[in-house]
């Protein structure tokens, strides 16, 4: 089965309240919205955890071809030019959001995965829906609390 996935994250300050949101569509028409709010993170975290929320959120995911579209040049070129596999080796030294980069990269190995870039803000149905759903996300009045983010940076 084949499922594209769009993504997008937000941050109001950075850091400041923030939240993901997630578009999948399957090729079977199947068509599911996914979005959060958390109460203090950045955006670049945001954009990272609508990813891994989506793969996570997969049924087969072993029988999956998936393509992730986001407008986060962050996640994209740190997966696509493997940039992530470098950091993994070093420890992430030096490096922002440890955390999550550990939890895709345990997501991704039994995947079928392609990632490709979209220009934000363009007028691409699916990438302003998300970044509608980031938003308001971060706008609700009860938002979880980005524990590790916090933990890191209280």
């Amino acid at each position: 089965m084949k499922v594209e996935i769009y993504t997008d994250g937000a941050a109001r300050g950075n850091p400041g309240p923030g939240g993901y949101g997630i578009v999948m569509m399957s090729e079977a028409g199947h068509r599911r919205e996914i979005s959060e709010g958390f109460r203090l993170t950045t955006n670049n975290r945001m954009e990272l955890l609508s990813v891994i929320v989506a793969l996570e959120s997969l049924k087969r995911p072993e029988s999956t071809d998936v393509v992730v579209f986001s407008d986060s040049k962050y996640v994209v070129d740190a997966i696509e030019k493997a940039w992530v596999n470098k950091w993994e080796r070093t420890g992430f030294k030096n490096k922002k959001n440890p955390d999550l980069w550990r939890r895709y990269l345990d997501l991704q190995k039994p995947r079928s995965l392609q990632f490709k870039w979209v220009k934000g803000h363009d007028g691409n149905v699916h990438n302003e829906r998300c970044d509608r759903l980031a938003v308001e996300a971060s706008k609700k009045e009860s938002l979880l609390v980005d524990a590790e983010y916090e933990r890191l940076n209280a």
